[in-house]
C-alpha cells in the first residue's frame, strides 16, 4: 500500500469516525435524558403515594404539641388526687405516653423537625417540674403555678408548631 492509498483510506474513514462519535454523543445525551425522565416521573409518583402519609405524620404531632402545650394539657388533665407530687407525675406520663404513641412518625418527617418536637415535649416536662419545685402544697396549687409559669413565657410547643408549618409548607414549593 502506498502512501496515497492510506491518505485516501484515512480520507474515506475519518468522516465516518466523526458521524459515530456523533451519533454515540448524541446516543449517549438521549439515553441520559431518558432515564432523568424516568427517575423523575417514579419520584413523582412515589410523592404521590407518600405525601398523604407525610402530611398525616405532620398532623398528628401538631395535635401531638397541641396537647401538650402547658395551657391546654393542664385544663385537659385534672388531678385525680390532692397530692401535688401524684398531679405532677400524671401530667408528665400524659405527656411521655402521648409521645410514645407518635414514635412512629418520626420516619415521615425530617430528623430537625423531629428533634425540635422532642425539644419541646422535654421543655414542657421541664415547666412542669419546675412548678413541682414551688411551695405549692396540693394539686390545685400546682395547676396554678404551671398555669403561671406558662403565661410568662411562650410555650415550647409554639416553636414546634411554627417549625412544622414551616416545614409543611416547603412540601408545597
Amino acid at each position: 500500500m502506498s502512501g496515497d492509498q492510506i491518505f485516501q483510506m484515512f480520507a474515506y474513514l475519518l468522516p465516518a469516525l466523526i458521524t459515530g462519535a456523533v451519533a454515540f454523543y448524541f446516543f449517549r445525551l438521549h439515553t441520559n435524558n431518558e432515564e432523568g425522565r424516568r427517575r423523575y416521573l417514579l419520584h413523582k409518583d412515589a410523592q404521590k403515594d407518600t405525601l398523604p402519609v407525610r402530611l398525616q405524620a405532620y398532623e398528628r404531632m401538631t395535635l401531638f404539641l397541641e396537647r401538650i402545650t402547658v395551657n391546654n394539657l393542664v385544663v385537659r388533665v385534672a388531678p385525680k388526687t390532692n397530692h401535688k407530687s401524684d398531679y405532677e407525675n400524671l401530667l408528665i406520663n400524659q405527656i411521655e405516653t402521648e409521645f410514645e404513641h407518635n414514635l412512629s412518625q418520626q420516619i415521615y418527617i425530617s430528623e430537625e423537625c423531629w428533634n425540635i418536637i422532642k425539644t419541646a415535649k422535654n421543655a414542657t416536662i421541664r415547666i412542669i417540674r419546675s412548678a413541682g419545685m414551688s411551695e405549692s402544697d396540693n394539686a390545685d396549687k400546682l395547676r396554678e403555678d404551671i398555669l403561671n409559669q406558662a403565661m410568662e413565657k411562650s410555650s415550647p410547643s409554639s416553636a414546634a408548631l411554627a417549625f412544622i408549618k414551616k416545614e409543611v409548607k416547603t412540601l408545597w414549593d
